[in-house]
């Protein structure tokens, strides 16, 4: 497994669904579509992603860091 980093490349708005992608090795478009499932459910979904979005380092930051 990698660490956890929102990619440079190949994300739609904040990268969230393929940092998770690259994370648990599964493709981007699986992840964003288990994450618009599970909008259909009652929880906090927009909210969680919107704080991984913000805590979850940039692949560029990340790469700094080290």
């Amino acid at each position: 497994m990698t660490a956890l980093a929102r990619p440079t490349h190949g994300r739609m708005i904040g990268g969230v669904c393929a940092a998770l992608a690259r994370r648990f090795g599964t493709s981007a478009m699986t992840m964003r579509v288990i994450f618009l499932l599970s909008c259909l459910l009652p929880g906090p979904q927009f909210l969680v992603y919107i704080a991984l979005w913000i805590l979850l380092p940039s692949e560029d930051k990340a790469r700094t860091a080290w």
